[in-house]
């Protein structure tokens, strides 16, 4: 039987998630923050493997309004839970609620639970379940008196590759790393750089697009000790996923004045089974000046969010527009949170587009360049 399934993500990068879902052969509906597919159980496994900019992925169980606690514990009690639990299976159940009459979310998760075990009860005609099996995270959501129930797939985030043990201070997420590398435009074999690497996450993550490795086929999910899911199908799904790895012969740069960040990010690197796609070196700014015509740049600077980085950061900025403007056919890329950003870089963005990381506003700076080719004896610009 059909059900829907949401795929999460930040706001701003829904049509770049929508994307993804349908090279996945999924059409989408989108809201902020969600895209809703038409899906089987057994696409589970191939939505939290694949997915590149997908926070997690859920199961719409019910909507329903729920004006008191008789309503909510009706409408929990109408999913049928004993087809999707099993007999041990440990319900935890979390909550939120936002301008609605039930606004005490404790009490509202107690009551979902208790209509819970009750459709369990009337499968099983037993009082207690030993809740000692694979772990079921059940959402309860409120607003405006409209209830929703949702069940988590995932676990932890599909930010959480499992290739970075270490990051250094306010690293960018990997599924956000992501988004701004698809959102590009760039495609291999042209060259890449992050000349602000940190961690390494962005080039990390762009080496793993360019060698079209699932971004989750190392890791665990909730959702793959589930009885409804045949344990095959995690296989199956991993094992075509592996089949589909390519070689990748083209380069990608990382670099930072920091030398403490490029031995972490080399470690990363090699932990993501990617260190041999990735040059990496400790450069200043003013000294990235990569020796191929044309290429793509996206770089996720410092903001100045912290007390006394203000000044480092705007010279930085400064820096970055002087050395980027000299690669003549090098496109860039840049978010930041910083008011004046396209000002102290010296040059307007062709367009911006207003991002999350994580709970600061950003805008992704965009500076698209054409890629010169050679005809004949000369080059135009494609």
């Amino acid at each position: 039987m059909p059900i829907k399934l949401s795929a999460l993500c930040a706001f701003g990068i829904e049509a770049v998630l929508a994307r993804e879902l349908s090279a996945l052969g999924f059409e989408s509906t989108s809201e902020n923050g969600r895209l809703t597919v038409s899906g089987e159980w057994t696409d589970i496994p191939k939505l939290n493997m694949h997915l590149r900019t997908a926070e997690r992925v859920v199961v719409e169980l019910a909507t329903f309004p729920a004006p008191d606690f008789d309503a909510l514990f009706e409408g929990t009690l109408s999913v049928n839970w004993p087809d999707i639990l099993p007999e041990n299976a440990v319900m935890h159940v979390i909550g939120r609620s936002h301008n609605s009459k039930l606004h005490g979310v404790p009490a509202c998760q107690g009551m979902v639970k208790k209509a819970m075990i009750t459709s369990m009860q009337k499968r099983y005609k037993r009082e207690r379940f030993p809740e000692d099996g694979p772990l079921y995270r059940v959402e309860i959501a409120i607003r405006n008196d409209i209830a929703s129930l949702t069940l988590d797939t995932t676990g932890d985030g599909l930010h959480a590759r499992g290739y970075r043990a270490e990051a250094l201070e306010a690293p960018i997420k990997e599924t956000l790393a992501s988004a701004l590398i698809l959102l590009s435009n760039w495609r291999p074999p042209r060259p890449f750089a992050d000349p602000l690497c940190g961690s390494g996450t962005i080039a990390i993550e762009a080496a793993l697009i360019a060698r079209n490795i699932a971004p989750g086929m190392k890791r665990r999910f909730s959702a793959d000790r589930w009885p409804i899911i045949d344990a095959r199908e995690w296989g199956r799904t991993r094992e075509e996923a592996l089949s589909r790895v390519t070689a990748y012969n083209g380069i990608i740069h990382g670099s930072d004045i920091d030398e403490n960040a490029v031995t972490l990010s080399a470690a990363n690197a090699a932990r993501a089974g990617v260190a041999e796609n990735i040059r990496f070196a400790r450069r200043s700014i003013h000294h990235f000046k990569p020796e191929e015509m044309d290429g793509v740049i996206v770089t996720n600077p410092p903001y100045g969010e912290r007390v006394g980085e203000e000044a480092d950061v705007e010279a930085l900025y400064r820096a970055m527009g002087e050395s980027f403007r000299a690669l003549n056919h090098w496109s860039y890329f840049i978010i930041t949170s910083h008011e004046r950003f396209e000002h102290l870089f010296g040059e307007r963005a062709k367009r911006n587009r207003k991002l999350y990381n994580g709970a600061i506003k950003c805008y992704y700076y965009q500076y698209p360049r054409k890629k010169p080719i050679a005809v004949g004896s000369g080059e135009h610009l494609t």
